[in-house]
């Protein structure tokens, strides 16, 4: 007889995976969904929604920002973010009619989607739920569906359905002003050479073994990668990480930044960066420790940063920019000792009321 022995799990194995399978969830979506995606965005055209809501929780919440900026930039209309708590809480009712309402959500479980959804078509809004489950109780409560199709996504921080969210919804708003969303056909092999750079990403983790607190910044587009690389890097290593708009970060957060004070700045290349650049001036004045994502002549101006691949349409940035920061988190959370796959006090579908 031979001896068996369990083999101990490694740690971040399954949250390194499907952050590799990103280049393939990408193509699928661009491959598979995005037939299913013109089709729905066309016949909610003919509609003529005056206005966009947009519901999320947590990483899907980020995406919905995301979207926001595509609707008011692109298509010209305006957007928010809804308040979920006004109707699951407090029973408010609005008139949602000329609205388009569309609530993102990894699982599409959560109960105060399911039911803010249900009350926003009740009040005449035009539904669409994109999620990651086609079977979900979000998805049949919508009038309309996209599924995001990155397939199961085990890992707790979730990686590949972020970027398929972002794609999915760069496509649905591509499809509502009449695009065919063409600029997004090389993000697959972009996202796959950004990928394959997981040595520089080491490096920089090493800066953030010991850190007590990080501040993240962006602007434009870049704002909502801000936050979700805040929220991964909570998740997974527990440092604290704030996100702020650099507007924001100028009216008084500021103050507390100083030459010991680690800044991570996702600079999109275009208006966002633009406009960011007096943020980045005042950071460096202040000697902060700043480490830049975005182009190669904003990292070489920083302490140290990872530089994304040039001629990228502003719009579609975020979707390479979260790539590095994702990775960013595994290798500090490793690199403190700690198992990515497992985030303490955390599960894969949060019901929220």
């Amino acid at each position: 007889m031979s001896d068996t022995h369990a083999v101990a799990p490694v740690p971040g194995r399954v949250m390194a995976g499907e952050m590799a399978e990103q280049p393939a969830v990408l193509q699928r979506v661009l491959d598979e969904g995005a037939p299913r995606i013109r089709a729905i965005a066309a016949e909610i055209a003919a509609r003529g929604p005056r206005f966009v809501l947009l519901t999320g929780r947590g990483t899907s919440d980020n995406a919905a920002l995301y979207a926001k900026y595509l609707v008011e930039i692109l298509l010209g209309r305006p957007a928010g973010l809804t308040s979920m708590s006004t109707t699951t809480a407090y029973g408010a009712r609005q008139d949602l009619r000329d609205c388009l309402v569309v609530t993102v959500s990894q699982s599409g479980g959560s109960p105060d989607l399911v039911a803010s959804t249900r009350a926003a078509r009740e009040a005449g809004a035009v539904t669409l739920a994109v999620t990651n489950n086609a079977a979900s109780p979000l998805a049949e409560v919508s009038e309309y569906h996209v599924d995001v199709l990155a397939g199961p996504e085990k890992a707790l921080p979730a990686t590949k359905t972020y970027t398929a969210e972002l794609l999915a919804l760069y496509l649905l708003v591509e499809g509502l002003r009449g695009g065919d969303g063409a600029a997004a056909k090389a993000l697959p092999e972009l996202a796959a050479g950004v990928l394959a750079r997981q040595d520089e990403v080491r490096a920089l983790a090493e800066r953030y073994r010991f850190a007590q607190r990080l501040v993240l910044t962006s602007r434009g587009y870049g704002y909502p990668t801000a936050r979700e690389a805040a929220l991964k890097l909570m998740e997974t290593t527990y440092i604290p990480a704030t996100p702020f708009s650099g507007a924001d970060l100028l009216h008084g957060p500021l103050a507390m930044v100083d030459n010991v004070s680690p800044v991570i700045a996702v600079v999109p290349d275009g208006k966002g960066g633009e406009a960011l650049q007096p943020v980045l001036d005042r950071l460096r004045g202040r000697g902060a420790d700043l480490v830049v994502v975005g182009p190669q002549a904003q990292v070489d101006a920083a302490s140290a940063g990872f530089a994304l691949p040039a001629g990228v349409p502003e719009e579609l940035q975020p979707v390479l920019e979260i790539l590095p920061l994702q990775r960013l988190a595994y290798e500090v959370t490793i690199a403190r000792g700690q198992d990515p796959d497992a985030p303490r006090a955390l599960a894969k579908v949060t019901e929220t009321h």
